[in-house]
């Protein structure tokens, strides 16, 4: 599924769509994009995305405090090296949501290359849909600065994206390490993709 990872790691994805659903599997060109929160992290080598999908069948959305203006998007976590895809799934949304869920799809897996780095991906992330079960929503882990959450239909998603990709702030931003136009582009990709995802007939 993903030829650049350990084997390991592929072998873990492999079982995950075997229980959870073929993901639909992507790569994304970011272009001439700099570095930037979190593809140049050392700690991790991508993320889970956490489609929390709550009782009334909206889903979650949220704001970091240093975000842009109406930056809402979907959440996500990152993955240590040497940690399992799915125990980072779980952990993440522990974390960042307090809520039970239960895991219903494996969405999307996508991974992202550059101008800079040609066939060999940056960074990647695996979204799943998760039904929320039981439990309050609210931060555990208040280091991740979530300002707000916001509950969207799954077909505002396309709406999220286009907000994300249209970001023009260029300039250096010390929060994410790099630039808001990139980190947008960036960010615009995956709610896109589990978009696309979400519409395939069951879900």
């Amino acid at each position: 599924m993903m030829p650049f990872l350990l084997q390991e790691t592929q072998d873990e994805l492999a079982l995950l769509a075997e229980r959870y659903g073929q993901p639909l599997v992507r790569n994304v060109d970011l272009g001439q994009t700099k570095q930037f929160d979190p593809i140049n992290k050392n700690d991790r080598y991508g993320e889970v995305c956490m489609v929390v999908r709550r009782k009334n069948g909206r889903l979650l959305t949220m704001k970091k405090t240093f975000y842009p203006t109406g930056a809402y998007r979907l959440l996500t976590g990152g993955i240590n090296h040497g940690e399992a895809i799915f125990a980072a799934l779980l952990r993440e949304t522990h974390e960042e949501t307090g809520l039970e869920v239960e895991v219903k799809r494996f969405l999307v897996a996508a991974a992202y290359l550059t101008d800079a780095t040609g066939a060999q991906p940056v960074f990647y992330t695996f979204a799943f849909l998760l039904d929320e079960i039981g439990g309050t929503l609210g931060v555990i882990d208040e280091n991740e600065r979530v300002e707000a959450f916001v509950e969207i239909e799954p077909a505002q998603l396309l709406e999220c994206a286009a907000f994300l990709a249209q970001s023009d702030e260029t300039r250096f931003s010390a929060e994410i390490d790099g630039s808001w136009s990139d980190w947008g582009k960036f960010r615009a990709a995956i709610h896109q993709l589990v978009w696309e995802a979400l519409s395939a007939p069951g879900i």
